[in-house]
């Protein structure tokens, strides 16, 4: 049985205490919590494939690769698998060659999941998007699915510009002024607020 990160809970009870609004949403999910399969190639092959995208139909997508992999999504299944069949899965040309390109990376070594261990989250991020087809929120959503990391704060995620907006009942998109307060109004625990923003918007949760 999946555990919420370590600091989940210690979180949900500073943020409550920190933002009214917030708590309204901690309360409603209760229950829920940020979970990861701890599989760093999977968690970027999800990440790859939800780029730019709505969260059904990464998860249409997604079933679909994960029968063309036979449910074994590691480096050598997707580097055998064919552009044809890939592109029959309803992925872009542009993410069979990004899946292409990390699979390579995983299994030639040149990427090192172990390097980000000792890295803080800016320096990860630097050495994450030198992965071709990783940019700033793939590499973020990497952080907070897969290593756990509790203070990422991805300003370019529609979903979460979209429930502040919501939430707060601000201007859409949030200025930056509006985000700058709100980011330091969670500091600390910015990956939490991040997840109930999303569930408070869309109750189905996202894994990757």
């Amino acid at each position: 049985m999946k555990k919420p990160p370590a600091y989940w809970n210690k979180a949900k009870r500073i943020l409550s205490k920190r933002d009214p609004v917030l708590r309204k949403i901690i309360n409603k999910f209760n229950k829920g919590y940020l979970t990861s399969r701890k599989d760093p190639f999977f968690s970027l092959c999800r990440t790859i494939i939800g780029q730019q995208i709505s969260t059904k139909a990464a998860d249409s997508i997604w079933s679909k690769f994960e029968i063309k992999c036979n449910k074994k999504i590691i480096p050598d299944t997707v580097l055998k698998l064919t552009s044809r069949s890939l592109r029959n899965a309803g992925l872009s040309r542009q993410k069979i060659n990004y899946l292409k390109n990390i699979a390579k990376s995983f299994k030639n070594k040149s990427f090192n999941i172990k390097n980000l261990k000792k890295m803080d989250d800016d320096l990860a991020i630097d050495y994450i998007t030198q992965l071709k087809g990783l940019g700033v929120w793939s590499a973020q959503m990497f952080l907070m699915f897969n290593l756990n990391r509790p203070d990422i704060f991805p300003t370019k995620d529609i979903g979460l510009v979209r429930a502040i907006s919501k939430n707060y009942k601000t201007s859409y998109p949030p200025s930056e002024r509006f985000l700058n307060k709100i980011s330091k109004l969670h500091l600390g625990y910015r990956s939490v607020f991040t997840w109930y923003m999303w569930r408070s918007i869309d109750p189905i949760d996202v894994e990757y």
